[in-house]
């Protein structure tokens, strides 16, 4: 028959591995916050010298800041210009990432356009997943949900 101490071991070793097991499952779960950034759907508009494409960016989210869970709103390169200026401005402690550079020759080629689109949805990914900007940044939010961000209201 087998001694209370080494009963009491086993006990033990079980506990533990409960506790393993509950936070095993726990790392599965969804996340309690979650911020998903698309860019999808780039569209050119215009004729001549008045070209000009704009994204699609697709947000889904759960962070109390954000005043919508799901939106869509359609940006311009030159409004992501200056929102990234913008953003520089409100938070000075955090580096952000440069926006793809411009382009001049064949810049509305399929290629070009979804070279660039990959590249601006990579940025707002990385913007978008730094926890000071996803938390107290203002410009970040407006301008991924509101239709009808204007950069003129922030300088």
């Amino acid at each position: 028959m087998p001694s209370s101490k080494a009963f009491q071991s086993f006990s033990q070793n079980t506990d533990i591995f409960l506790e393993y097991k509950v936070h095993q499952n726990t790392c599965y779960e969804p996340p309690q916050n979650f911020l998903e950034i698309e860019v999808i759907n780039p569209q050119t508009h215009g004729l001549g010298r008045k070209m000009y494409t704009d994204y699609e960016i697709i947000c889904r989210t759960n962070i109390p800041t954000f005043k919508l869970t799901d939106s869509s709103v359609r940006r311009r390169y030159s409004e992501f210009e200056h929102f990234r200026d913008i953003l520089e401005r409100e938070s000075m402690k955090v580096l952000i990432p440069p926006l793809p550079g411009k382009v001049f020759a064949n810049r509305f080629s399929s290629d070009v356009i979804e070279h660039r689109r990959d590249q601006l949805e990579r940025f707002l990914q990385v913007v978008a997943g730094h926890p000071l900007l996803q938390t107290g940044s203002r410009v970040l939010s407006a301008f991924i949900q509101d239709p009808h961000w204007n950069p003129d209201l922030w300088k």
